[in-house]
């Protein structure tokens, strides 16, 4: 199936690995041009050169998503290197285990500027282009948590939720100027996060690592966890011009996981 993404620019958000590095190599794949962006320059430049490596176009960007005072700069680079965004992927790193009650106010703003209002404030930046072209794709990834909340995952469950009323909302004001709106939410995906999560969970409970994670894979219908590919190729349709007519949606990709319909 040809996604029709060929030329296009995709600016990839946490792109140094794990789920970012897999859905900029995908996009890359199907002949799109990337802007790799991560806090650590390297990871971004070592996904980079993996793609340029394959043929593709790739362009490397440290940049810290709490910093919202660098973000007319950073588009401005992108836009003078590559053009304009054609493809935007919000993909943010995940905040510590922690209950969520009592909680420092301070580390619920410190949460929020770099999972949620970065999110708006980049997006903000970037649809005026879109808007001229008549064509975009903004694709938010967030969390299981924002249907079902995970235990132990306060911040997480709480500030990604608040992105999906945004994407919906966005979807509607958007949907005219030939742009679309879509969260996507990954289940148990193979990362290093994930293997973080099982090992703090290990140790507040006193397991090993091995039967949390075989406790954590019976619960999945499938039987196993996702590959960060898997979960790429969802990202890469919900950008692709075949993908027109859906928006506004929030995508599973869980092995079945979510048990709510």
């Amino acid at each position: 199936m040809d996604l029709g993404i060929q030329g296009k620019v995709a600016l990839v958000f946490g792109a140094g690995g794990g789920l970012g590095s897999a859905i900029a190599k995908t996009l890359a794949a199907e002949g799109a041009e990337l802007v790799v962006a991560d806090i650590d320059e390297a990871s971004a430049l070592a996904t980079a050169n993996s793609i340029v490596s394959e043929g593709g176009k790739a362009t490397e960007l440290r940049w810290d998503l709490a910093d919202l005072s660098s973000i007319d700069r950073h588009v401005s680079t992108i836009e003078r290197l590559c053009g304009k965004v054609d493809i935007l992927v919000n993909n943010t790193g995940g905040p510590p285990p922690a209950p969520v009650s009592n909680q420092d106010p301070q580390a619920w703003q410190q949460h929020f500027q770099s999972m949620v209002l970065s999110v708006i404030a980049i997006t903000d930046r970037i649809l005026p282009g879109m808007r001229s072209a008549g064509w975009g794709r903004i694709v938010t990834s967030t969390s299981s948590g924002v249907i079902a909340p995970i235990p132990n995952l306060g911040f997480s469950n709480a500030l990604r939720l608040s992105l999906v009323g945004w994407s919906k909302t966005l979807a509607r004001e958007v949907g005219r100027d030939g742009i679309t709106s879509n969260i996507v939410l990954p289940g148990r995906i193979a990362t290093k996060r994930i293997t973080f999560l099982d090992e703090q969970k290990a140790k507040r409970e006193g397991r090993t690592v091995e039967e949390v994670s075989a406790e954590s894979t019976s619960s999945i219908p499938v039987g196993r966890y996702g590959k960060p590919e898997e979960y790429a190729d969802a990202v890469a349709f919900l950008a692709s011009k075949r993908a027109t007519y859906i928006t506004g949606s929030v995508i599973r990709v869980d092995g079945g996981l979510i048990q709510s319909i």
